[in-house]
């Protein structure tokens, strides 16, 4: 994944440095694209009809749409491919956010029946969604293939130092699994399991920033990830595999859009969903086209700003002083890309905020918020 040089932005305590800021990837200088090219886009089509929810997917509706790429390692590129594949797909209506996902599995297996429990201790299936991308206030459900349901707010990533609200409980979530095999059998060889689940939109509405349910072409971030734990058949059941030493194996992460690191809760990171009004064809699947949101470079800009401060403020316990060096820089990229900057910091907090004339102010905080 191609990242921005972090320059040193500095300013003087409580003083404004007004400057561009436009940080183009040196091998294309296309603010038109994504600035993660890694990143996954799909576009989400409306439902006929309410869709039943048992984890089969037997509904018509549903061969009216694509599957998104094969999910894959969550540090991308950096690892193998995994090595069973993982796909999901998207519809909506008034009502519901759909989800459904197929996971090949030659061991199906779970042991966590409690709901809220911690499910990825077992294998499971995991939903993030953040509605208007401001990194703060995101949903995050995990299922396992015992169907055991844990659901959970975070006010803002656990790197903010924000704790999840797990006492959160979904009004009207649907999820069903089905199993193609048996359930902690280790003498036999299964096929995969799949599962549906319908989000009720109004469960997201008091923290979705934006409305709700949406309107055709917005588009929200949204990401899926699969824990895989490496399994061995001991005393006629699965147990983890460990070290020589007796330490589990650290589970695998694939997901549908690569993080870069292995952390799910870098909202700014997940893959984008459009909701489109046309009703789920398979024309309309392939005919319809991905719109990146028009302040994407800006929310990315703001989140290296971000980044730069906090690695800052680590090493040295305050913000940047100003340097009329990184000052210049920062003109130039201004001419580049029209983004106007103003930082404004005490000795505890900072705000960035950015302006474009397309697009107007955007800003983030010191706690990472963008908004």
């Amino acid at each position: 994944m191609k990242s921005l040089p972090r320059h040193l932005i500095s300013i003087t305590c409580a003083a404004a440095l007004t400057a561009a800021c436009a940080a183009l990837p040196p091998s294309t200088g296309d603010m038109s694209a994504d600035p993660l090219p890694a990143r996954q886009h799909y576009v989400a089509f409306r439902a006929r009809a309410p869709l039943q929810i048992d984890g089969v997917m037997a509904d018509a509706e549903w061969g009216a749409v694509q599957w998104t790429e094969l999910f894959v390692d969550i540090e991308g590129d950096k690892q193998p491919k995994p090595r069973l594949a993982t796909r999901a797909k998207m519809q909506w209506d008034n009502q519901y956010f759909y989800i459904a996902a197929e996971m090949k599995e030659p061991h199906l297996w779970g042991t966590l029946t409690k709901r809220d429990s911690v499910i990825f201790h077992d294998n499971d299936f995991e939903v993030f969604i953040d509605p208007d991308g401001d990194t703060h206030d995101y949903y995050e459900l995990e299922v396992n293939a015992l169907g055991t349901e844990w659901d959970l707010l975070l006010e803002r990533p656990y790197r903010d130092g924000a704790p999840a609200l797990h006492e959160f409980d979904t009004p009207g979530l649907l999820s069903a699994v089905h199993l193609n095999g048996t359930l902690n059998t280790p003498s036999d060889v299964d096929d995969s399991w799949t599962i549906e689940i319908a989000i009720p939109f109004a469960s997201l509405a008091a923290f979705a920033g934006r409305p709700v349910p949406p309107a055709g072409g917005d588009v929200w971030w949204v990401n899926f990830s699969r824990v895989q734990w490496k399994l061995d058949v001991v005393d006629g059941g699965y147990r983890k595999r460990c070290d020589s030493e007796g330490r589990e194996l650290r589970e695998d992460n694939w997901v549908w859009s690569p993080q870069g690191v292995i952390a799910m809760h870098e909202p700014e990171s997940w893959g984008l969903v459009q909701f489109e009004d046309a009703i789920a064809s398979g024309e309309t699947s392939l005919a319809d086209p991905f719109r990146l949101p028009a302040d994407l470079w800006q929310r990315y800009l703001l989140r290296e700003i971000y980044d730069t401060q906090k690695a800052y403020r680590s090493a040295h316990e305050t913000f940047f002083d100003s340097t009329e060096e990184l000052s210049e820089v920062l003109r130039k990229q201004c001419e580049e890309g029209g983004y106007e900057l103003s930082l404004f910091t005490t000795p505890s907090m900072f705000e960035a905020r950015l302006k474009h004339r397309a697009t107007g102010v955007l800003r983030v905080n010191h706690e990472g918020h963008i908004w």
